[in-house]
Formats: structure tokens, C-alpha cells, sequence
């Protein structure tokens, strides 16, 4: 091989993974029309097409698909022996891209952010925030953060948050104009705020324990007139007496404490598994990496013990 050849190779991998020059020459921060310039020279120099090239789409081509498998365990090792080096000086650096729903950034990374970056001034974190499953390896990242229960078997997890509990909750405002539910059934007169997954453009069916019995969970399809795939905005909504909210207790303590929402049907509010952060098998974890899992299950310890 040509080391020369190296940057274009990088290019390769960063374009299947987008699936758009435009998307991977923005990652790289250069221009679109360079990139694919790189692009066709590999081609010309490996005398083979690897994409196929419309107006509307990139796709690989069947020769582009089986070297993208070969090359990109490649440039993995390549980028653990730049790693090994970090471990040699004992100092974290480089772009950790992690993956994870809205919902846990706002609860385990945003308000710790600031004295991780103190800690780790040479670590970039990258954040990609949507509530489906994404393909670590494919998609370029390193890890990443979903329920306990959500996770593939085939993942690596490292348990962060402990059990979380979701709660049932309206505004005062909202109970003024509405009484309280006594049982799940009441929640057919209610307003009922419902969350739509941006992946499986699904909407969430409100999943309640049974009294008396621990394993036991009922599955509850509700009517409203709001429907949003924002957790924040859906909160709000809840604030301003526009229905009943059904989300995770953490999210919502603060408005909870100070009397903005009022928690109903506590007896058949659900605890499950807590966040936990996967990654695929490796045989050495990142040091980048490591110092975040043990970031991250520092603060998460002393959350619990509060």
C-alpha cells in the first residue's frame, strides 16, 4: 500500500459511513468537491469504482462494500496504536463520539460537562442525540447510552444510573379544570401527552406497574391532543396545565419539589432498569473512553448516595 494513499482511505470510510460527500467533507472540514476528487483518485488508483453517485444519494458498490469491511477494521487498529500512545503519556485526548437519547444527556452528561472538560482538556466530546439504536461501528461512534432493557446482547454494558422510576404528573392548573385519575382506566378522560420516537416514528404506550405485584406491567394507550418528540418541550406543556405527563421521575424532581407538577396513579408508577452504556466487545477500552466510563459512574454514585 501507498501511505500516501492513507487520507483518501479515511475519506472512503467517512463517506460510506454519511452516505453523503456533503455530510463527510463538513465532519472533515473541507469542501465537498475535494473530497470527492480524493475519492475518484483511490478509485483511478485502485482501478475499481466504490460508489455509486447520483443527484439524490452515494451508495457503495458491491466492490466498494467488500473493501470498506477490510479497510475499516484496518483503520481501527490504527487508531488504537495512536491510543496506546495516550496510554504512554497517561493523558486522554482525542474525539469521543458517544450516542445517546435526549434524556440522558440532559441528566447524566450536561450538568457535569464543564468539570469534565477541566478534567480532560484534550478529549472532544461529540454527542449525538436520537432515541433509536444506532450502529456503533458503522456510524463512526464509540458508545453509547440507552436503557438497560433496550440493550443488543451482543454489547458490552457498563450500568451507570441505577433503577429509575416514571411518574404520572399535571399542573395544578390541569387539576383545577380536571379531577385526578384514581385508576388507569380514568386516563381515557384525560389529556394525556404522548412522545413520538423520531426513529420508529412510533408513539410511546405508558407502561405501569401493578399494585401487589413487582413483575407485573400493564401497557396503557392514551388520547391527546399533543403529540411531540421532544421530552423538554412535552415537560413544558405539562407545566402549562395542557395535560398529563408520563416520564421519568428524575426529569421532572425539580418541578415536582416545587409544586409546578403534581404526581397522580403513584401506586402504579413503574421502576425499571437505569441507563446503562454499551459498546461493542473490545479487547482494551480507549483511554478517552475509560476516563468517561469512570466519569460518568463517579457522579452517578454520588447522585444515588444524595
Amino acid at each position: 500500500m501507498d501511505p500516501a494513499q492513507l487520507p483518501a482511505l479515511v475519506a472512503f470510510v467517512n463517506v460510506a459511513r454519511h452516505g453523503s460527500f456533503t455530510r463527510a467533507a463538513a465532519e472533515g472540514g473541507v469542501s465537498a468537491s475535494a473530497l470527492s476528487q480524493s475519492i475518484r483518485a483511490l478509485e483511478v488508483q485502485l482501478n475499481v469504482r466504490l460508489f455509486n453517485r447520483t443527484t439524490r444519494r452515494v451508495a457503495l458498490t458491491e466492490a466498494g462494500g467488500q473493501f470498506l469491511e477490510r479497510v475499516r477494521p484496518a483503520l481501527a487498529m490504527l487508531e488504537g496504536a495512536y491510543e496506546a500512545l495516550d496510554e504512554t503519556r497517561a493523558e486522554p485526548s482525542g474525539t469521543l463520539r458517544i450516542n445517546l437519547p435526549r434524556i440522558a444527556s440532559e441528566l447524566l452528561i450536561i450538568p457535569h460537562l464543564a468539570e469534565f472538560a477541566r478534567r480532560y482538556p484534550r478529549v472532544v466530546l461529540e454527542m449525538s442525540l436520537d432515541d433509536g439504536f444506532s450502529d456503533l461501528v458503522g456510524e463512526g461512534f464509540d458508545a453509547g447510552i440507552r436503557l438497560g432493557e433496550q440493550l443488543a446482547r451482543d454489547m458490552v454494558a457498563v450500568p451507570l444510573s441505577g433503577p429509575l422510576r416514571v411518574v404520572m404528573a399535571g399542573s395544578p392548573e390541569y387539576f383545577e379544570r380536571f379531577s385526578k385519575p384514581a385508576t388507569p382506566s380514568d386516563l381515557t378522560q384525560h389529556n394525556c401527552l404522548r412522545y413520538r420516537f423520531s426513529t420508529s416514528r412510533g408513539i410511546y404506550r405508558w407502561e405501569l406497574a401493578q399494585p401487589g405485584q413487582p413483575q407485573g406491567v400493564v401497557e396503557v394507550g392514551t388520547n391527546g391532543t399533543f403529540v411531540t418528540n421532544d421530552l423538554r418541550t412535552m415537560v413544558q406543556a405539562a407545566e402549562h396545565g395542557v395535560g398529563l405527563l408520563h416520564v421519568i421521575e428524575d426529569y421532572i424532581r425539580p418541578q415536582l419539589a416545587d409544586g409546578r407538577l403534581v404526581r397522580v396513579l403513584d401506586e402504579w408508577s413503574l421502576t425499571f432498569d437505569g441507563f446503562s452504556l454499551y459498546m461493542p466487545g473490545r479487547t482494551q477500552m480507549p483511554l478517552k473512553l475509560r476516563v468517561f466510563v469512570d466519569f460518568l459512574k463517579e457522579k452517578c454514585r454520588m447522585a444515588r448516595a444524595r
